[in-house]
């Protein structure tokens, strides 16, 4: 914005810095802190996005726009109707990129890139440096640099963790119990996908929560209006899919409740990052299903951290569990690092595993020679 203020002209208004993003609400808040941040400048910013009439958005541009912040199909579909002139732009940002190649917005970024001016520079943004960005930085920029202001373990240090592990049945009413026993206001509840958002929505709704829900089916204004509400305190409990993680900013959100574990360690970044934003403290919550333990073992093992595994009172494990291998017990002399103990288990495992073999071709031998008796 510094830059372009030098450069931007009052009285003859064009293109020149183009930010596109995922998702409707995303665009509304870049457009927002764009805004914010620019109120002493003279430039101007017009938001082109799905879900609010072409017509008001074509009449702004045609008084004049220095920045446009857009998604990628209304953008789209102003450049085939020729509403749109992107030649003179030279700087383009990504944001959440990562985001825009897993939504499958691929193509129509590099046709949006081709109607762009030459020479320009190109910013991708994201919370976490993905293969994905790495992919679309390999594709789309030249000798770039990459600049992070923080790892993704930094995002969990005002965070307070809590682990519950849960029988699949019973995670609904747990959900309930929690928001009870905690007196939680203003929780984000992420599931993983829309079927599992509804039926989680539908239950708090029937036990007279205040909850709203917003995820890719929802309608622009509703999803708005719910996380207005969620906002001023008037709404309890949102239930989001994994793509509101993106583009939801609330002041001191205080609480995030994993009710589904998300794909990768990146997704899991994206939601707690929720909460505890600008060295506010927050808590997360998730619940672990047997079919969790593995996962969540790995977005412990990825981001550093250390979470325990509790039960909750009333809601004691029914499902049957999965068997843990038991950690192999160190000598006085291991304890001390007189033996490698790393060495050492790969030693035992080794000869278990060549014990094993042996066991089954003295089988396989017996077998044989009964086979010829016969």
């Amino acid at each position: 914005m510094n830059k372009l203020q030098k450069i931007a002209k009052e009285d003859n208004k064009v293109l020149r810095a183009l930010v596109i993003v995922p998702t409707i609400e995303l665009c509304d808040q870049v457009s927002r802190s764009i805004i914010s941040f620019g109120k002493h400048l003279d430039l101007r910013t017009v938001k082109v996005q799905g879900g609010t009439p072409k017509s008001i958005q074509l009449e702004k541009l045609s008084h004049g726009a220095d920045i446009v912040v857009a998604t990628p199909g209304r953008l789209q579909d102003f450049i085939r109707d020729k509403k749109i002139n992107l030649s003179y732009i030279n700087t383009i940002v990504l944001d959440e990129a990562d985001t825009m190649l897993e939504l499958g917005f691929l193509n129509e970024i590099k046709a949006i890139l081709k109607e762009c001016g030459k020479p320009r520079q190109i910013m991708m943004f994201s919370a976490t440096i993905s293969q994905n960005i790495k992919r679309l930085g390999k594709e789309f920029l030249r000798e770039p640099a990459i600049v992070e202001v923080s790892d993704r373990r930094d995002v969990v240090d005002f965070i307070a963790h809590r682990a519950y592990k849960i029988d699949v049945k019973k995670k609904d009413a747990l959900v309930l119990k929690l928001l009870e026993d905690l007196t939680m206001e203003q929780v984000l509840l992420f599931a993983s996908s829309k079927v599992s958002a509804n039926k989680i929505y539908e239950y708090l709704k029937s036990q007279n929560i205040r909850v709203a829900i917003i995820h890719g089916d929802i309608k622009r204004s509703v999803r708005a209006k719910a996380l207005a509400l969620l906002k001023s305190g008037q709404m309890q409990v949102l239930v989001a899919t994994d793509i509101a993680a993106r583009g939801i900013d609330i002041q001191e959100l205080p609480w995030v409740i994993n009710y589904e574990l998300p794909e990768g360690t990146d997704d899991f970044t994206h939601r707690v990052g929720r909460t505890g934003r600008a060295n506010h403290k927050g808590s997360v919550v998730s619940l672990l299903t047997i079919h969790d333990y593995n996962a969540f073992s790995k977005i412990e093992k990825d981001l550093r951290l250390n979470i325990k595994r509790e039960i909750y009172e009333g809601f004691e494990l029914e499902d049957r569990q999965p068997r843990q291998r038991q950690p192999m017990k160190k000598t006085l002399r291991e304890k001390k690092g007189f033996i490698d103990y790393d060495k050492k288990r790969k030693f035992t495992y080794a000869a278990q595993k060549k014990k094993r073999e042996a066991s089954k071709s003295e089988q396989e031998r017996r077998k044989k020679e009964n086979a010829k008796k016969k």
